[in-house]
């Protein structure tokens, strides 16, 4: 597993953040499909640059309402301090430095990661003597830059990357690493002492008491497991009037850490947007999902409303069709003992090989059953196909143009393969090339 480098923008308002994360994320240049209920506010993204892929955070755009604007720079700083390898500190060179920039940088000064200043809104090339004035806050030469323009850019990602942590530096061990994600107070930690068979967290009625992601080692059935447990707010009474404006970037950077994510929902209630969010940062960053069903100790007429229930969530994670989905009590420890049944079952379906010659037998079945449809002028013919070797299973075809694969037919083709060879709870990955 590669764990993603990831960097923070940190900065007083109207210094350009969201113009300057616009144009990394630019540069990747991907195609997001347009997933039906994973809507939420743009401030992370996926971004690459050298071949490295890292995972940048627009601190701009979180807001506290109605809070003085020395709390929420000083809580926003905070969050970066606490989830970003590199922090890059973006000043505004038309204003010059500010009282409130000399704040952050005084948060700033705190942190053992590397903080890189970018001085945004400058249009002439190369340092000048403009820089110096920055260099007063102590945190460094700064990198002149206009975000709008591109001037400087490729130089502060140059600068991003070299301060990323090495891809050396990444879990090495025999453990599975299990993210459990979901919004606050659903029972995480509840679950986590469950599994652990400790009072390893702070349970409590106040969603967001969860102060640190905690990682707690377990061996199950001679198994060997990590439970990385989603970090909360390091803040009480008003921040955790705001915590839901937070509780998904703690998500993102624990599910970047994990080989499988648990993702929980309380049972007892109807599921919400923020559910769906949540879930849909796991389903972006590509990770085999199991979703948890807790407080069914809640439900009454368990039996008639277990498939019902099943059916809505279903139905809210329509992008997450391919998901385990398990009932249980953290409370009553009830059914816990199939997650990691599950987690097994998933790492299983993770190593499975499909020899080249069956999957091909499936591949011209598939054709026969359901030609491809006439798309961008031409109609798909696959000629063959196997699976290559990575992380997730992945297979690539070869046909007469990739361009005739319209998204209907490839979805067509992934349920088949898993109805042919299951690969519950894990993405798939299809690659048409064109045959030479």
């Amino acid at each position: 597993m590669r764990k993603k480098g990831i960097v923070a923008i940190v900065g007083r308002p109207n210094v350009g953040k969201s113009s300057l994360f616009n144009r990394i994320i630019r540069e990747k240049k991907s195609i997001v499909e347009d997933i039906p209920g994973v809507t939420r506010d743009r401030i992370y993204g996926n971004a690459e640059w050298l071949t490295r892929q890292f995972i940048i955070i627009d601190t701009g755009g979180i807001t506290l309402e109605d809070q003085p604007f020395a709390k929420e720079i000083k809580i926003q700083a905070e969050i970066a301090m606490t989830e970003a390898d590199v922090i890059v500190f973006l000043l505004n060179h038309q204003d010059g430095l500010t009282d409130e920039d000399k704040v952050i940088a005084r948060i700033l000064y705190k942190t053992k990661k590397p903080v890189i200043v970018a001085v945004n809104k400058y249009d002439k090339k190369g340092l000048s003597t403009d820089a110096y004035e920055y260099m007063s806050i102590g945190l460094g030469e700064p990198i002149m830059i206009s975000s709008t323009h591109g001037i400087g850019v490729g130089d502060l990602l140059d600068k991003m990357i070299a301060e990323m942590p090495k891809i050396e530096d990444e879990i090495k061990d025999d453990r599975t690493r299990m993210a459990i994600i979901g919004k606050p107070n659903v029972g995480k930690s509840s679950l986590v002492n469950s599994l652990v068979g400790e009072e390893r967290m702070i349970v409590s009625e106040i969603a967001g008491t969860t102060l640190d992601a905690v990682d707690s080692n377990l061996q199950v059935n001679g198994k060997k497991y990590t439970l990385i447990d989603t970090a909360g707010i390091r803040r009480k009474s008003k921040v955790f009037e705001t915590i839901e404006k937070y509780s998904y970037l703690r998500s993102l950077t624990t599910i970047n850490s994990a080989d499988i994510v648990l993702l929980m929902i309380d049972s007892s209630v109807k599921i919400t947007d923020q559910d769906t969010n949540i879930g849909g940062l796991a389903y972006e960053e590509r990770k085999p999902i199991i979703i948890i069903a807790n407080k069914w100790d809640l439900v009454k007429d368990k039996e008639k409303q277990i498939l019902k229930k099943e059916d809505e969530i279903r139905a809210y994670f329509k992008y997450l069709q391919y998901a385990k989905i398990i009932f249980v009590s953290a409370h009553d420890k009830t059914r816990i003992g199939k997650i990691f049944e599950a987690v097994e079952d998933v790492k299983e379906a993770l190593n499975r090989k499909i020899k080249t010659s069956v999957f091909n037998e499936v591949l011209n079945r598939a054709q026969l059953i359901n030609p491809a449809p006439n798309h961008n002028g031409g109609r798909l013919k696959i000629y063959y196909g196997s699976q290559v070797e990575a992380y997730l299973p992945t297979f690539v075809m070869f046909v007469n143009n990739p361009s005739y694969v319209h998204f209907s037919y490839k979805r067509f083709l992934e349920n088949q393969i898993r109805l042919q060879f299951g690969f519950d709870g894990v993405p798939i990955t299809l690659l048409f090339r064109e045959r030479k």
